[in-house]
């Protein structure tokens, strides 16, 4: 009789420790408790190679600010600036590592993995930052983003520099043979040299960082670059003329890892998503400001002549340029420029 009561005692456990280990599955699978619910505890790092006075860094502390606000502290968010972490030359592969989770690179330097991130580098394409900024949110802009996904990283958001400009040590730019026999140096990428070569220039690439001394000692003869950043480099100290093309442009592509985005609960990521919405905005609205400020600087300043193309002579530039804008245009494809043209309508 002892031996039957302990027997069902012992059947009796069973059951209640089984059916309780089924409950607590069934919460887990329907997200009612556990790690699925509510805002996840994580550390997001965020690297760029640029100053702080700058559009990516006044994105990315607004970003901060954002995200660790709204999550009450949950999501801790450390950000890099000055190439602290991470550099051009590596910043990518410890993205798709997943090292960092958001980094801010100069799309020129992404057009080995897809020919479209040469957008920026197409000869007079927008007429102002409002024109790249509708593209790269719109259809054409976004699919080219997605083009990364291959290597594990996903474009969210262009945040723009904005249009490059030239400045040079021997003469006012004026006409296209203006540039003929010049040394400039250029961000990189064949579509820039490509862009020069057809002016007659030579183009190299030297490291932003050197860049003062190397017009100082005349290693070459000139750059092209946005207002802020000539300004804040204060090349107008050993640059005697500048011209105001906008022919170019320098624009950043803000991206994550996607094995971190897709690792993110719903709530989580809707706070990440909107963070990225407000530091677009603020890094948008800083690139204007900044480029406005400098110039005005520039023109204060007075150690620079500043010659404005007309509309006629930006004509010029372009018809003397068509062969480079055809050829590369195909490269990029013929339905990408269409669409990019178009946001200048």
């Amino acid at each position: 009789m002892k031996k039957m009561k302990k027997l069902y005692l012992a059947l009796m456990t069973f059951a209640l420790v089984f059916s309780l280990a089924a409950c607590s599955s069934a919460d887990s699978d329907s997200g009612g408790s556990g790690e699925a619910d509510g805002v996840q505890e994580l550390t997001i790092k965020i690297s760029h190679v640029v100053a702080e006075n700058t559009p990516k860094q006044h994105g990315a502390l607004a970003m901060k600010e954002y995200i660790e606000k709204e999550s009450d502290g949950k999501i801790k968010v450390q950000v890099y600036p000055n190439s602290q972490l991470f550099g051009d030359k590596d910043e990518y592969q410890n993205l798709v590592a997943n090292n960092v989770q958001f980094i801010i690179p100069d799309m020129a330097k992404l057009v080995g993995n897809d020919p479209g991130f040469n957008i920026p580098s197409m000869p007079f394409l927008f007429k102002d930052d409002e024109a790249a900024n509708a593209f790269w949110d719109g259809e054409k802009g976004q699919e080219i983003f997605k083009r990364l996904e291959k290597d594990g990283v996903l474009g969210l958001s262009m945040w723009p520099n904005g249009a490059k400009h030239i400045t040079n040590e021997k003469k006012a730019i004026k006409t296209p043979e203006d540039l003929d026999g010049m040394k400039i140096r250029t961000q990189g990428g064949q579509l820039l040299e490509a862009l020069y070569g057809d002016l007659g220039a030579g183009s190299t690439s030297i490291p932003f960082g050197e860049l003062y001394t190397a017009l100082q000692q005349g290693t070459v003869d000139g750059q092209e670059n946005t207002f802020s950043n000539i300004e804040s480099k204060k090349f107008d100290e050993v640059q005697k003329y500048m011209t105001v093309m906008g022919h170019t442009r320098v624009d950043y592509a803000l991206l994550t890892n996607t094995k971190f985005w897709d690792g993110l609960n719903d709530e989580t990521r809707k706070i990440i998503e909107k963070g990225v919405e407000e530091a677009t905005k603020v890094a948008r609205d800083s690139a204007a400001d900044l480029n406005d400020e400098a110039l005005k600087t520039l023109k204060d300043r007075g150690q620079v002549e500043i010659h404005e193309l007309s509309e006629s002579e930006i004509d010029a530039f372009k018809k003397h340029l068509e062969p480079v804008y055809s050829e590369w245009a195909e490269k990029i494809g013929a339905d990408i420029i269409k669409d990019a043209e178009s946001k200048s309508k």
